[in-house]
């Protein structure tokens, strides 16, 4: 079974905005042996439809779908299932998961509380 990763951020208008995205999406993608990807869920591209169409294409028959925010609001409650429905209609060759925002998980509590301990050694 061929399997992919997508790294899903909410998208911006605002190149800058972008860039801390895309160099994660490329320095994950070196350390991972599975498929990254990087999406957006609006607003600019390359767009989760987008994505998953070419996804599809390169017969990848499973993709986990990471959300890079903080928790679950409107947009992960409401907006991005119905993405991934209307997205796992088009492409039924390809099975989608939605995995809980990055935000959610232990380690990455573990992450921040070091980037924390490290910016206030910086102030001593």
């Amino acid at each position: 079974m061929s399997n992919a990763l997508i790294l899903m951020a909410h998208g911006s208008s605002d190149p800058n905005w972008r860039a801390p995205f895309e160099r994660l999406a490329e320095q994950l993608s070196a350390r991972l042996a599975t498929p990254l990807r990087l999406a957006y869920m609006e607003i600019c591209a390359p767009s989760l439809e987008d994505t998953v169409a070419e996804l599809a294409a390169e017969g990848v028959e499973h993709a986990e779908i990471l959300p890079l925010f903080f928790a679950a609001g409107r947009h992960l409650r409401k907006d991005v299932p119905g993405q991934v429905e209307a997205l796992g209609e088009a492409h039924p060759e390809v099975q989608l998961t939605l995995l809980p925002p990055v935000g959610e998980h232990p380690a990455f509590v573990e992450a921040l509380a070091a980037v924390i301990a490290e910016r206030a050694g910086e102030s001593d």
